[in-house]
């Protein structure tokens, strides 16, 4: 699948939809530009929100917590 896409005079450029759907990209989203020796690669990274960062938190702390309850040891 091939795209293209014109810089303006600003230097910026559109993600084609193709793509934005594909790898389900979206504003505040990270363009990282890798230069290679044939050209550019280029990977998306998502953003991070806070819910992202408290989901990671809140599951080990709740498993910890029922294991307490119960009486087990970490």
């Amino acid at each position: 699948m091939t795209c293209q896409t014109k810089i303006s005079k600003g230097f910026q450029t559109v993600v084609p939809a193709r793509i934005r759907k594909r790898f389900q990209v979206g504003p505040g989203d990270i363009m990282e530009w890798i230069p290679t020796g044939d050209g550019v690669e280029l990977k998306f990274r998502k953003k991070v929100t806070i819910d992202d960062v408290l989901g990671m938190v809140e599951e080990p702390a709740v498993k910890l917590k029922k294991k307490a309850q119960m009486g087990e040891k970490n």
